[in-house]
């Protein structure tokens, strides 16, 4: 588990930046390029990577918005072989955004009637 952590870490470093810069283009760019590891023998399953990312999230040095937390989930469920997708949704009036990450078309880093909250506005 400590190296799993240690990657979760690594993938929420990762898309810091982006995010601090509203470089949302290259977090897409990022997320949707990441490929999913063919062939791979994992031992961990969705929900334990999962959890990973939200110890991770615990004891990062500042605030994790949810873009940044699904994006590094995404990616790291990809190196597992996962082939994950981060969502984007919004819901017009009040206006607000959120991320999530499905896999087979079911949130797994969130509670699962998110999608009836938000409308889709971009999977990649």
């Amino acid at each position: 588990m400590t190296y799993l952590l240690l990657r979760a870490s690594v993938q929420l470093v990762r898309f810091d930046y982006p995010v601090a810069r509203g470089n949302f283009v290259a977090l897409h760019r990022a997320v949707r390029n990441y490929p999913v590891r063919k062939h791979f023998a994992t031992t961990y399953p969705t929900e334990r990577i999962c959890h990973a990312i939200d110890l991770a999230c615990i004891w990062y040095y500042k605030r994790v918005l949810c873009l940044q937390r699904s994006a590094a989930t995404a990616c790291l469920l990809k190196q597992y072989g996962i082939a994950a997708q981060l969502v984007i949704g919004a819901q017009p009036f009040p206006f607000k955004a959120h991320a999530w990450v499905e896999v087979d078309g079911r949130v797994v880093n969130d509670k699962p009637y998110i999608p009836e909250i938000y409308r889709v506005l971009e999977r990649c």
